[in-house]
């Protein structure tokens, strides 16, 4: 796809991660699976429905257990935002293989597992994240990894 593509899609990731409901301004991410220049589905971290989100809370339980960030992933209420818009591509019967995921951040390893088996083929990220095991995953798995630069910063 071409870089003018990319980069409307990284942007719409980005507008994406502010409806996030995570309680760190720093962790709001946002995904977008894209086919064909076509937007299948969308995805941001927050707690599954009817769960209470960190917001709700009034705190962040990784903060609260002194978890440091790109390890026990599961120690949070929130489920990541690739993992949301994977599953929403599943409950609404959307084909996503041969898709590229875009996302305001690198994949973590559960994730990167989730995007291989539903057959994702490129991943266009924004900023890093500290998880070399998801980089190995993704690039075994087939997965093409990109990291997104806006023109400007080049």
């Amino acid at each position: 796809m071409s870089e003018k593509w990319d980069a409307r899609f990284v942007e719409v990731a980005r507008v994406i991660s502010t409806w996030a409901s995570c309680y760190q301004p720093e962790r709001k991410i946002g995904a977008v699976i894209v086919k064909n220049k076509r937007i299948m589905t969308t995805g941001y971290n927050g707690a599954p429905a009817g769960i209470r989100t960190c917001v709700e809370r009034g705190e962040c339980l990784r903060r609260k257990l002194g978890i440091p960030s790109g390890t026990r992933q599961e120690m949070c209420y929130a489920t990541h935002a690739e993992q949301n818009a994977i599953i929403q591509a599943a409950r609404l019967g959307i084909s996503i293989e041969g898709a590229t995921l875009y996302c305001t951040h690198q994949p973590c390893a559960v994730c990167a597992k989730m995007i291989v088996n539903a057959g994702i083929v490129r991943v266009v990220y924004e900023h890093g994240y500290p998880d070399e095991f998801a980089v190995e995953l993704l690039r075994e798995g087939g997965v093409q990894l990109e990291k997104w630069e806006a023109e400007e910063a080049r």
